[in-house]
């Protein structure tokens, strides 16, 4: 694929159709030429991204809908929403994150690659960092002084990796077979991040769930699974090199305000997952163990997503 900085427009549009949305294969370009993104009601608009590696990522912005003065009065904050994997910006759970959160701030939801209208292959949680700085990026386009990020599961890895590559990255290099090494720095700091429901190491195996993620991810048979029957592209190549796992991005996201949300039924990742991840921040993250909640968007009621809401406002100085 060609290279081209994040944020790079490639297609703009307000809404996809169905069929786009759940047929895309390898890329979401399209004939139609690079423009401005569109307005929609209210001052929503749409986009495609392109990733540092060069795949369309489609987004969408809505402006705050909420009359609070939490988020500060010049109203600068924006909240970047990372899905979990298999979702996209797309489906209900999402937009009602989206929702709450704009009683706060502005919002951006995006397709991770491999979901959605976005293009390419996921690589469950690897280059998606590069995903989510495109869409990071794009939201201080609009003005945005103040960007948080709030990511669930699969999402709620990428923003801790993508907030410890802040400032502290790795100098780029490159991996077999000739590919650029991503792990980098990623843009300027962020105001805030919270991460939900967020495996604190990787290749966990602990849980019914994740056996059968692994076997998704692994299998051919797997992959042809997720593919037509959850809308979700997955690369078929092994991680090489090993990305670093959420507990090892903990320590470097410090000053930046931390919230790590996971619930004490959540199927996937028991709780020593989230106490790892708050064990390893030396006590810089604040930690909310959510009573009788599961996994991920699907679990977080609207009272959840409120309070997230609110402490990114609050805490995004």
């Amino acid at each position: 694929m060609s290279q081209g900085p994040a944020g790079h427009v490639t297609r703009s549009f307000i809404r996809p159709e169905p069929e786009t949305a759940g047929g895309c294969t390898e890329s979401a370009s399209a004939s139609a030429p690079a423009s401005a993104a569109e307005e929609g009601p209210r001052g929503v608009r749409r986009r495609f991204l392109r990733s540092v590696d060069g795949v369309t990522i489609d987004a969408a912005y809505q402006p705050r809908t909420g009359t609070s003065d939490a988020s500060g009065p010049s109203g600068d904050l924006v909240i970047v929403v990372a899905h979990g994997f298999t979702g996209d910006l797309e489906r209900p759970h999402v937009r009602r994150a989206a929702t709450a959160f704009a009683q706060y701030a502005a919002v951006v939801t995006f397709s991770f690659r491999g979901h959605g209208a976005s293009g390419g292959r996921s690589t469950v949680g690897d280059r998606e960092v590069l995903d989510l700085a495109a869409a990071v990026r794009w939201a201080r386009e609009f003005g945005h002084t103040r960007v948080a990020t709030v990511g669930f599961s699969m999402g709620g890895s990428v923003v801790l990796r993508h907030a410890a590559l802040q400032e502290d990255g790795q100098k780029g290099g490159q991996q077999e077979g000739g590919q650029e090494e991503h792990e980098g720095r990623t843009g300027a700091r962020l105001a805030a991040v919270v991460s939900v429901s967020a495996p604190a190491r990787w290749y966990y195996r602990g849980t019914a769930p994740m056996r059968r993620l692994h076997w998704l991810v692994t299998r051919p048979v797997g992959r042809a699974v997720g593919r037509y029957g959850l809308r979700t592209r997955i690369h078929h190549r092994e991680w090489n090199p090993v990305p670093s796992s959420p507990v090892e991005s903990v320590p470097l996201i410090a000053p930046t305000p931390l919230l790590i949300v996971h619930g004490d039924r959540d199927g996937y990742f028991p709780v020593d997952h989230p106490r790892m991840l708050a064990a390893a921040s030396g006590g810089h993250a604040e930690l909310w163990l959510e009573r009788g909640m599961g996994h991920a968007e699907n679990a977080a009621d609207d009272e959840l997503l409120a309070r997230i809401g609110e402490w990114a406002a609050a805490h995004a100085g």
